[in-house]
């Protein structure tokens, strides 16, 4: 059994398919698959099922994928303490951020860290908060910039970055303008704009037991604000991104926070980050 079938085993995983697995590893389709069906035939199981348009994993696959995950980990470590010894600080960031999050936020820590360590890569993708905790659980992203909603899952460590109160946002000449105040239930009353489930601020008024109709849903709390102020509904939203809307506290706050593993994300060069960012935020 060599690393870079495990490599390749875990890419197809993570990449849906062998197409994009080849793009990921920068090797021809061809040897991945021939790599991962050595693979198989040493383990004497198939670990993909291929009988579909898209690969998934078999019962095995599944098995195997942490052990695979923890194994590559396990050599990246073996990198590291020598690159350590060494004084260079090499290696992989894999981050996760909200979809239309904090961007100038964490924008500001890449770059800060990028000058500092421009020899580690960093890597950014977007999703709900749901999908990133799964991640960091998973060892899939290292850091995640996520809502945190009621709360982080067991099994992850929190630093809250954002720390915001979640208000009702309607157009100034929208009938509920001349109030500073909601009370949840009155939201039974109007046409809500909000963000989809798997969201925090989502999570939130959700976990309040509200029963309101979600007129719109959107990704972006931009764009909630620009529906608010054409007078397409009341807008559920962080504070901050209410802009120049009527806003009516809800009594609910949200935060966003930088999450990893319970224990420290793996490799010095996530490691490295997290200290950095929890030292500057």
């Amino acid at each position: 059994m060599e690393l870079r079938q495990l490599e390749y085993f875990v890419a197809v995983v993570e990449e849906g398919g062998f197409t994009r697995a080849s793009e990921r590893v920068l090797v021809a389709q061809s040897g991945v698959s021939a790599q991962v069906r050595r693979l198989e035939r040493e383990l004497g199981v198939e670990l993909l099922d291929r009988s579909n348009r898209s690969v998934t994993l078999t019962e095995a696959g599944a098995a195997v994928l942490p052990h695979a995950r923890a194994a590559l980990a396990g050599a990246r470590g073996v990198r590291t303490a020598v690159e350590e010894l060494t004084g260079l600080l090499r290696g992989q960031v894999r981050i996760g951020m909200i979809t239309a999050g904090p961007s100038v936020l964490l924008g500001e820590l890449l770059t800060g860290f990028h000058a500092q360590h421009p020899d580690v890569e960093l890597t950014l993708t977007e999703a709900p908060s749901d999908e990133l905790f799964a991640a960091v659980l998973s060892g899939e992203l290292d850091l995640a910039c996520a809502s945190l909603g009621p709360g982080a899952p067991a099994g992850v460590e929190t630093h809250v970055v954002i720390d915001a109160p979640v208000v009702a946002a309607v157009a100034p000449d929208h009938p509920l303008a001349a109030r500073t105040s909601l009370a949840l239930e009155e939201l039974t009353q109007w046409p809500l704009l909000c963000l989809p489930r798997g969201t925090g601020v989502r999570a939130l008024l959700d976990g309040a037991g509200v029963r309101a109709r979600v007129a719109f849903e959107a990704s972006d709390p931009g764009v909630l604000a620009q529906w608010a102020a054409q007078g397409l509904g009341v807008a559920i939203l962080p504070e901050p991104a209410a802009g120049d809307l009527h806003t009516l506290t809800l009594g609910l706050r949200g935060q966003v926070a930088l999450a990893w593993r319970t224990g420290g994300p793996s490799g010095a060069a996530a490691s490295a980050f997290l200290a950095q960012a929890v030292g500057s935020v």
